[in-house]
């Protein structure tokens, strides 16, 4: 979804890219591609990468994604059969973080596409979609995982900083993993999803 207005992108297993608008059923603008993709605006709505084949990326002008991509990043394919499954652009923009079905999450530099970090996630061994989100400020990185667990890092020293323990269902029984979450832009609020939605709240010290 654009940051500035009621634009979004959709990626499809048929190798596109269309822009869409919520005021109108029809597609504003279509992009064929090589691979599947998954796609992502930056924070100003000015530009969108575009994860190809969960193999490279590529950075467009929105104004004229029509003409190519301004940048590529080769990163190399994932092993094991693992592939992209998100893309999102830290609140900054300096960086992206690309999700996977596998065990780990890649950050790269949003400018240069160097290697950034990479973030461990364990077990899943059912290759369920990893899902990240950042914090507000761009400080920390929060991933989702198959157990329950709610992981965090330091974007800036890519160190685990803390773990959050599953929370219990109605029926009290732990879920088994976190398939969503987001971060409220303007508040300390995390929303996570599995079986049911739960918001967290942090806990101030005395």
């Amino acid at each position: 979804m654009s940051p500035i207005d009621d634009t979004f992108l959709s990626g499809a297993m048929d190798f596109t890219i269309r822009l869409w608008d919520l005021r109108s059923p029809n597609c504003h603008g279509v992009m064929h591609i090589s691979g599947r993709p998954t796609t992502a605006f930056d924070p100003e709505g000015l530009i969108f990468a575009a994860g190809i084949s969960s193999e490279s990326v590529k950075l467009y002008d929105l104004r004229s994604f029509d003409k190519g991509p301004f940048a590529t990043f080769k990163l190399g394919a994932e092993a094991n059969g693992c592939f992209w499954t998100n893309l999102q652009f830290s609140p900054d923009g300096k960086a992206l973080v690309l999700t996977t079905n596998g065990t780990h999450i890649r950050m790269i530099d949003a400018f240069k596409g160097t290697h950034l970090h990479t973030f461990t996630v364990v077990p899943n061994a059912e290759r369920l979609m990893l899902n990240a989100t950042f914090t507000p400020d761009s400080q920390f990185i929060l991933v989702g995982s198959p157990d329950g667990v709610v992981h965090i890092w330091s974007v800036e020293t890519g160190v685990r900083v803390a773990n959050i323990p599953g929370y219990e269902n109605v029926n009290n029984l732990l879920n088994p993993a976190i398939n969503s979450m987001a971060f409220n832009p303007r508040f300390a609020m995390l929303a996570t999803g599995s079986f049911q939605t739960c918001l967290w709240l942090p806990a101030l010290e005395e």
